[in-house]
């Protein structure tokens, strides 16, 4: 089973034992171990099978996950600013904090 959940402003597809980063819960002082859930449910669907499809959510859907390692930090993007023939060069870097979950169930 499988289904497709809305989290931050964006989709993704998710199914049982899948480990996905999400933004940064609770500025990163969750505990691991903990339970969060995904009421924000799309569509829920099996391989090969049907799927039910919200109108924008599914009624009683969700998704429930459990959190890996609060802190990961991602890979780094740097940022370079730079105009020609004026001596302006600025380079600034930035790595985005997430925390890491385990999907551990889908409730249709």
């Amino acid at each position: 089973m499988y289904a497709i959940i809305e989290e931050s402003g964006s989709q993704r597809r998710v199914a049982q034992g899948d480990s996905i980063y999400i933004d940064l819960l609770e500025q990163g002082q969750a505990k691991p171990g903990s339970s969060i859930t995904f009421d924000r449910v799309l569509l829920v669907g099996e391989p090969g099978g049907k799927a039910t499809v919200g109108t924008p959510y599914v009624k009683g859907a969700s998704v429930t996950a459990e959190i890996v390692e609060p802190v990961v930090k991602g890979d780094k993007i740097v940022i370079y600013k730079h105009r020609p023939k004026k001596t302006y060069r600025v380079k600034q870097g930035h790595r985005q904090r997430y925390t890491q979950v385990k999907i551990t169930g889908i409730k249709a």
